[in-house]
């Protein structure tokens, strides 16, 4: 019988120890301490391992079940599920610096049309759709306290680098992610894409080569080919994140004018790289003095106790430009990014006015009012837990729904993860079929430039679980079982 934890949660609030002992064993599952087919301590030991009530730990333990990873079995107890299976390292070549394919471009163009139709159940846009993902009433409140007592918000310009207010309060939020910013280190931006795009036009002409991870944020390639620029695919591991050696071999042959890359909670993968990976990739970087552009989209949404730092941390003489927004987390439809651009700075900021100009000053206030409040801190807890429990949840339902031979990678944050079908399922098939069916999902092949992956997908979580959702998710496994002609379900370690 697995052993809990031993220390009490006696000094949490009682409205939120249940959460607290569900999120404790989910990690403990997650890490392996509590194996697939374990058997969980009994209800009652558990309350008093904890100094508990029984209440809190039936809660628990529902929350638990909700989530997929522990199952009820009658007269016998409490079990840890049989896992999904990981998706393990895989041997990757290097592509040749390419345009992304005219296929891959107009598949992104088709997702994105079907992403946008109302008439159809989404499981891959990377957005939440409904309010309760967002502190949409508090946010309203400020804005309109900030209107009747500073109506002149309303007429003015906030020119770049932005409100000096936001700009304060992301510097002091920065520390969270190891990274010492002082305001005029910032520029604001209308979002992160815009962010991602002034960062290559600062850094490359067209013509020039940018390594990207493989699979990467599918975006991404129509913004390269927008600039005239070539996509060049790094292996990338599904748990530890870009290949430092053959970044290095790249480097050394000075093949590479910069190097985009998520390294923290990373779209589509969800993989976190080590701390010292993240020391040794900001090294390579200044050494070879070639800059790395950091999406930091997702880096506040970890799942984990403490946050992982940024590469930017690690940065020494300014070749790392760190670029996220507030769309994933806060206020979507404020579109308000932000930039750190090392030693580049001074141009992003003449680059940005002659760009976009500036943002707005009633809603950069109104970020700002928040973030100092410590309203966001709140917010990003009941974000972290709610989407690491949705990821467990859509996981659950892979195990039930999609064929033997289904793996998937283990996200260390965000709401998004890969998914390997067996080599039989061609997903833009997939893909295809469900659009009959009025549910839209991401094929594999969006997220290389040369068209790979073929038979994976991603799935994104920040959507209510509720019928239309799962059982859309439902119906992509049936539809996958389909056509690979195999069974549902895990196979187990006995079977295997």
């Amino acid at each position: 019988m697995a052993e809990l934890l031993p220390d009490t949660l006696i000094d949490v609030p009682t409205e939120t120890r249940y959460h607290q002992l569900a999120d404790r064993l989910a990690a403990a599952i997650r890490r392996g301490t509590l194996l697939p087919g374990s058997r969980l301590p009994s209800v009652r030991r558990s309350a008093e391992t904890h100094r508990v009530s029984i209440n809190t730990v039936v809660a628990a333990y529902r929350r638990l079940e909700d989530r997929g990873l522990i199952e009820a079995r009658p007269q016998s107890g409490f079990y840890v599920c049989n896992a999904l299976p990981v998706l393990e390292s895989r041997v990757e070549e290097f592509s040749p610096a390419a345009e992304p394919s005219n296929d891959v471009l107009a598949l992104i163009d088709t997702v994105f049309a079907a992403q946008l139709n109302p008439a159809y159940t989404n499981i891959s846009l990377a957005c939440p759709q409904t309010t309760d993902f967002y502190p949409g009433g508090k946010l309203g409140r400020i804005m309109s306290s900030l209107l009747r007592r500073q109506p002149q918000l309303i007429g003015q310009y906030a020119l770049p680098p932005g409100s000096l207010h936001l700009r304060q309060q992301i510097a002091r939020r920065s520390m969270a992610l190891g990274m010492m910013l002082e305001p005029t280190d910032i520029t604001l931006t209308h979002g992160c894409m815009e962010a991602l795009q002034l960062a290559l036009r600062v850094t490359t002409k067209p013509g020039d080569s940018v390594g990207l991870e493989t699979p990467t944020y599918f975006y991404l390639l129509p913004l390269l080919a927008s600039l005239g620029l070539k996509a060049v695919e790094i292996p990338t591991d599904p748990q530890d994140g870009l290949s430092l050696d053959a970044l290095e071999l790249l480097l050394n042959e000075k093949r590479l004018h910069a190097v985009i890359a998520m390294p923290t909670a990373q779209n589509p993968m969800g993989f976190t790289m080590p701390l010292a990976a993240k020391k040794r990739l900001a090294k390579l970087m200044n050494d070879h003095q070639v800059p790395l552009i950091e999406d930091g989209l997702y880096a506040e949404i970890q799942f984990g106790p403490t946050l992982s730092p940024a590469v930017k941390s690690f940065d020494t003489h300014g070749w790392v430009l760190f670029c996220t927004s507030f769309t994933k987390t806060l206020a979507p439809d404020f579109r308000i990014g932000w930039m750190a651009g090392g030693r580049f700075a001074e141009k992003l900021r003449h680059l940005k006015a002659v760009s976009s100009m500036s943002e707005s000053a009633l809603l950069s206030e109104t970020l700002a009012v928040f973030l100092e409040s410590g309203g966001f801190d709140h917010h990003l807890r009941t974000l972290r837990r709610r989407y690491a429990a949705q990821v467990d949840e859509a996981k659950s339902l892979i195990v039930r729904y999609f064929p033997q031979g289904t793996r998937a990678t283990q996200p260390k944050g965000g709401f998004v993860f890969w998914v390997d079908l067996p080599p039989a399922v061609d997903t833009v098939r997939l893909f295809e079929q469900l659009l009959e069916e009025k549910i839209c999902m991401t094929p594999g092949t969006l997220y290389s430039p040369s068209g790979r992956y073929r038979n994976a997908l991603r799935l994104s979580c920040c959507y209510p679980f509720n019928a239309r959702y799962t059982e859309a998710l439902a119906r992509v496994g049936r539809r996958a079982c389909e056509i690979s002609g195999l069974p549902p379900g895990i196979v187990t370690q006995a079977a295997e």
